[in-house]
C-alpha cells in the first residue's frame, strides 16, 4: 500500500465507524474528557490542513476561516480555541458541511501528494495519519460513553463485540534480573515521546501471561475490595467516595446477575472475558489484594515478547516522564506530547479499540489516574 492508499484508507475507515449513526449522535458531548463525533471527523481534518496544506501548498485557501478556531485542540502556536467543555455546543456547522470539508481536504492532499512531495511533507502525513488513528479509537470510546448516559441504552452496532476477547495463555513469565535497552528503534513510525533509547535496570520479575478477567475482578468486589480501605491510594479512596464507585465503569447489577453495556447493546458479564475499563486506582487495589503490583512500563516492554498483547491498554505504575534526550519540535507539533508529562500513568500495549497496526511494543499511552473510558485492563506482577 503506497502513502496515498494508507491516507485515503485511513480517512475511509474514520467515515466508515459513522455509518451506524444517526445525525442526532454526531453533536452530543457528555463529558469534558470525551468530544463529539462531528468534532472528532473535522478535527483529524483540520490537522492535514493546519500542519501540511497550509504550508506546502502554493495558494491554499481554506475551507472555513472559522475552522481552526474550532477545530484545534490544544495547539498554542495555532491560536486561539474553543474550551474543550464546549465542543457540544457547535450545533453549527451542520454534519453535512464537516464532511464536505473533509472531502475538500482530502482532495487536496492527495493532489499534494501526486505532485513529488517532500520529505518534511511525507514525515507529517504519517504523523497525521497515525493522529487519525488515534481518533478513531477516541471516536469508538467517546460513542460508548455517550450510549451508556442514555437511558434507552441504544445499540451502536449489533456486530460490535469489543468486550468479549478472552486470554490465550495463563501461567507466568520470568525476567531475569540486568541491564536492558527501551525505546523505539528503527526507522518505521513512532511518536517522539518513544524516543531516547537507554538502559534500564530491572530486577528479578514474574509477569502474568493473561490480564484479569471478570471472574476475578467480582471475587475481588465479592470479597469486599471496594470497601478495604487498606488496597487503596489516598486519593483513590478520595476518588471512589466522590465518585461512589463499587464496580468497573459500565457495570450494573441487572435482577442480581452482572451485566455491562457493549457497543452493541447490554450484556451479561462474561466470567471468562479479559476485564475493561478500570482506572489505575482499582488496577492498584486489585494488585494489592492479590498481594502483587502492576508492572512498570520497562518491565512491560522487555517482557512484551513473552506474552500476547492488544486486547486492553495495560495500566503500568510507571508515571508520564521524558525518556533521556527527549527533544520536542518546534512550533505546533512539539505540543503533541511533551506538554502532558504531569500527573499521568503510562499504559502499554493496545486495546480492542485500537486502529489496526496502530501498536507497537514502544508505544506510551497516557491517562489520568481516575480515567476509565478508554478499554483499560491489568496485568499483575510477582
Amino acid at each position: 500500500m503506497n502513502i496515498i492508499e494508507k491516507f485515503k484508507a485511513t480517512r475511509d475507515y474514520t467515515e466508515k465507524l459513522c455509518e451506524p449513526l444517526e445525525i442526532e449522535d454526531y453533536g452530543v458531548q457528555i463529558a469534558t474528557f470525551t468530544s463529539p463525533t462531528k468534532w472528532h471527523i473535522a478535527h483529524t481534518t483540520w490537522f492535514f490542513e493546519e500542519f501540511i496544506l497550509k504550508n506546502f501548498q502554493k495558494g491554499y485557501t481554506h475551507f472555513d476561516d472559522d475552522f481552526n478556531f474550532i477545530f484545534n485542540s490544544y495547539y498554542n502556536n495555532s491560536g486561539k480555541r474553543i474550551d474543550r467543555a464546549n465542543r457540544g455546543y457547535l450545533t453549527r456547522p451542520t454534519v453535512k458541511r464537516i464532511f464536505e470539508y473533509r472531502k475538500y481536504v482530502t482532495a487536496a492532499i492527495v493532489g499534494l501528494l501526486e505532485n513529488d512531495p517532500n520529505e518534511k511533507v511525507l514525515e507529517l502525513l504519517e504523523l497525521g495519519i497515525n493522529h487519525e488513528e488515534q481518533h478513531q479509537e477516541l471516536l469508538i470510546t467517546d460513542l460508548k460513553f455517550m450510549f451508556a448516559s442514555n437511558p434507552l441504552q441504544p445499540v451502536y452496532d449489533s456486530n460490535f463485540k469489543l468486550n468479549n476477547s478472552k486470554n490465550e495463555e495463563s501461567g507466568f513469565a520470568s525476567v531475569k534480573e540486568g541491564v536492558y535497552e527501551v525505546g523505539h528503534k528503527g526507522k518505521d513510525f513512532c511518536y517522539d515521546n518513544e524516543l531516547g533509547v537507554h538502559k534500564v535496570y530491572l530486577n528479578d520479575f514474574e509477569i502474568s501471561k493473561s490480564l484479569v478477567t471478570n471472574e476475578e475482578y467480582i471475587e475481588f468486589m465479592e470479597a469486599g475490595g471496594y470497601e478495604d480501605f487498606n488496597l487503596w491510594l489516598e486519593e483513590g479512596l478520595h476518588w471512589k467516595k466522590k465518585n461512589n464507585i463499587n464496580c468497573p465503569l459500565y457495570w450494573e447489577k441487572v435482577h442480581n446477575v452482572w451485566h455491562q453495556f457493549t457497543l452493541s447493546g447490554l450484556q451479561k458479564v462474561d466470567p471468562k472475558a479479559i476485564l475493561a475499563h478500570i482506572s489505575y486506582y482499582e488496577a492498584s487495589a486489585f494488585a494489592e489484594w492479590k498481594k502483587m503490583r502492576l508492572p512498570t512500563e520497562f518491565e512491560w516492554e522487555i517482557a512484551s515478547e513473552k506474552f500476547d498483547w492488544g486486547k486492553r491498554w495495560e495500566w503500568t505504575n510507571s508515571s508520564y516522564l521524558a525518556y533521556p534526550n527527549f527533544k520536542k519540535s518546534e512550533g505546533a507539533v512539539g505540543e503533541y506530547n511533551g506538554k502532558f508529562m504531569d500527573k499521568q500513568k503510562v499504559l502499554r500495549g493496545a486495546s480492542v479499540a485500537t486502529s489496526k497496526n496502530h501498536s507497537r511494543n514502544t508505544y506510551r499511552n497516557f491517562f489520568y489516574s481516575e480515567e476509565r473510558w478508554q478499554f483499560t485492563g491489568l496485568r499483575l506482577v510477582k
